[in-house]
C-alpha cells in the first residue's frame, strides 16, 4: 500500500468542504477542522439565507409590480375602516424560521457528503503552528468547546476561514436594532423603517428585499451610485427601479455614526445630517478571518487588508500552506472559493490542473431585477485594458418579457473586433442568474459573436435576447470595426 497524504483544511465554508471531497475522491487523508458548521459563512450567515429571503421578496416584487397588468383579480373582503393598504403581507419570523432551517439543512447535508466521501469533520478552531517536521510535514492545533486540544500532522493545508462583517466603532451591532447582515434572520417581526448602510452587493440585495417585503427603505450610499464597482447601466437600472418603487437612496453620503433612540435608531451622517427610522442594517464591507490563527508566524504572507496572498494555484507563501475563498480576497464569491479549493488539492496531489482563471468567472447580484456578468467588464474597456465592441439590447423589444410584464433590464455583449470573439456580458433581468450561463459558456470555450447568433433559440424566450445582441454585434460589421 503506498503513502497517504495528509490533508488538514481549516474552514468548512465552500472553498474547504468542496476541496475535502475532490482530496477524499483522489484517495487522500483528509480532515475539516471548522467551528460553526461546514457549509461556512456561505450556507450558514450569507449566500443561502440571503437568497432564501430574497426568493420570498421576489414573489412579492412581481405580485406587486404585474399582477394587475397580467389581469389577475384579488378579492379582498376586509371591512373597508380596517384594510391595509397592501393587500398581500409576509410573517417575517415565519420566513426566517425557514431560512435558518433551510440552511442548517443544508449545513447537515454537506457534513453527511464529505463524511460519506471519507472526511473527518472537527468541529473545533484550528490554529497553523509555526514549525515544520524534517519530512516538511505541518502541525495544526484544533481546540474544542470543552477546552481540550488535538495536534494533526498534515503534508499539506489548506486555510479557508472566510470573512466576517466589518464593524464602524461608532455603529455597533447591537443584534436588535443595529444589525449586520448575520442577525437580520433573528427578527420576528419586519422593520417599519429600515435604513440600509452601504450600497455595494450586500447593500442593495438587502436593501431591495426589504422593500419588496414591505419595509420603508432607505439606502445611505457614501458613492455617486448604487453599486459602484458594476456595471454603470445596470447600476443605473437598478437604482431606477429602486427609487422608482419609493426607495429613498441617499447618494454621496457617508454614515458615521448609528446609535439607539428609544424606539428606533438615528444615523448620523459626515456632513451633519441625521436620519432616523426602526432598525439600520450595517452593510459595509467584510474582514478576512486571519488573525491568532499562527498564519504569519508559520510564514503565511499576508496584504495590508490582512487577507493572505496566493498565486493562481492556491499556494501561498509558505511551503505546503495553501489558501482558499473570502480570506484571500480574490474575489468574495462561493463560486470562487470552491474553485481555488479545488485547485489547491489537485496541485497538492499531482493531479492535472488548471490555474484559477478570473476571466470565466460568472457572478450574480440577487437583486430584482437580477445583475449577472462574466468575463471582462464596461471598466476594462472603457480603461483601455481590452479593445471590444458592444451591443446592447433592452429586455422592453423581446415579446416573452412583453407577455410577462418585464420592463427593466437588457443584455449585452462585448467581443473582439476582427475575431468576433465574445469576450464578456451582461444581463439585468429577473433570473439573470440563469441566462448568464450561455454567455459564460461562449467566453470560456472563446465562440463567437456568429456563433452565439447562429444557435438556436426557444422562441419566444428571454434568451432568444442574447442571440439577437449577438447577431447585432454580428451584422453590423461590428467585427471588423474599431
Amino acid at each position: 500500500m503506498g503513502y497517504v497524504t495528509r490533508i488538514v483544511i481549516i474552514g468548512g465554508g465552500p472553498g474547504g468542504y468542496e476541496a475535502a471531497l475532490v482530496a477524499a475522491q483522489l484517495g487522500a487523508e483528509v480532515t475539516v477542522v471548522d467551528s460553526d458548521g461546514l457549509g461556512g459563512a456561505s450556507v450558514l450567515t450569507d449566500c443561502v439565507p440571503s437568497k432564501t429571503l430574497i426568493a420570498t421578496a421576489e414573489v412579492m416584487t412581481t405580485f406587486d409590480s404585474s399582477y394587475e397588468e397580467l389581469g389577475i383579480i384579488v378579492a379582498d373582503d376586509t371591512p373597508h375602516v380596517e384594510q391595509s393598504a397592501r393587500v398581500v403581507g409576509v410573517d417575517l419570523g415565519k420566513v426566517n424560521r425557514r431560512v435558518k432551517r433551510l440552511a442548517l439543512a443544508q449545513s447537515h447535508d454537506i457534513t453527511a457528503s464529505v463524511t460519506r466521501a471519507g472526511g473527518r469533520v472537527l468541529r473545533g478552531r484550528g490554529r497553523l503552528e509555526a514549525t515544520r517536521a524534517a519530512d516538511g510535514s505541518r502541525q495544526v492545533t484544533v481546540r474544542f468547546a470543552d477546552g481540550s486540544e488535538e495536534t494533526l500532522v498534515a503534508d499539506a493545508v489548506l486555510v479557508a476561514t472566510g470573512a466576517h462583517p466589518r464593524e464602524i466603532p461608532d455603529a455597533l451591532p447591537d443584534g436588535e436594532r443595529i444589525l449586520n447582515w448575520t442577525q437580520v434572520y433573528d427578527l420576528e417581526e419586519l422593520p417599519e423603517e429600515l435604513i440600509v448602510v452601504g450600497s455595494g452587493v450586500t447593500g442593495a440585495e438587502f436593501a431591495g428585499a426589504y422593500q419588496a417585503l414591505g419595509s420603508r427603505v432607505t439606502l445611505v450610499s457614501s458613492r455617486d451610485r448604487v453599486l459602484p464597482g458594476e456595471d454603470p447601466d445596470a447600476a443605473a437600472v437598478l437604482e431606477d427601479v429602486f427609487r422608482r418603487r419609493g426607495m429613498n437612496v441617499l447618494s454621496r453620503s457617508r454614515a458615521a455614526a448609528v446609535k439607539r433612540t428609544d424606539d428606533g435608531v438615528e444615523v448620523r451622517l459626515s456632513d451633519g445630517r441625521t436620519i432616523t427610522g426602526s432598525h439600520c442594517l450595517m452593510a459595509v464591507g467584510a474582514v478576512p478571518n486571519t488573525s491568532g490563527i499562527g498564519l504569519e508566524e508559520a510564514g503565511v504572507g499576508l496584504k495590508d487588508s490582512g487577507h493572505i496572498r496566493t498565486d493562481r494555484v492556491s499556494r501561498t507563501s509558505a511551503p505546503g500552506v495553501y489558501a482558499a475563498g473570502d480570506c484571500t480576497g480574490v474575489f468574495a464569491l462561493a463560486s470562487v472559493a470552491a474553485m481555488q479549493g479545488r485547485i489547491a488539492m489537485y496541485h497538492i496531489l499531482g493531479d492535472a490542473v488548471a490555474p484559477l482563471d478570473l476571466k470565466t468567472v460568472s457572478a450574480n447580484i440577487f437583486t430584482d431585477p437580477e445583475i449577472a456578468t462574466v468575463g471582462y467588464s464596461q471598466a476594462d474597456i472603457d480603461s483601455g485594458r481590452i479593445e471590444a465592441r458592444s451591443v446592447k439590447l433592452p429586455l422592453l423589444r423581446n415579446p416573452r418579457a412583453k407577455m410577462q410584464g418585464i420592463r427593466d433590464g437588457f443584455v449585452k455583449l462585448f467581443c473582439r473586433p476582427g475575431t468576433g470573439i465574445v469576450v464578456g456580458g451582461v444581463v439585468v433581468a429577473p433570473r439573470a442568474s440563469e441566462l448568464i450561463h450561455p454567455i459564460a459558456l461562449a467566453v470560456d470555450n472563446n465562440l463567437t459573436v456568429e456563433q452565439v447568433a447562429n444557435t438556436f433559440t426557444v422562441y419566444p424566450s428571454l434568451s432568444g435576447s442574447i442571440a439577437e445582441v449577438a447577431r447585432q454585434l454580428y451584422t453590423r460589421k461590428s467585427v471588423g470595426e474599431a
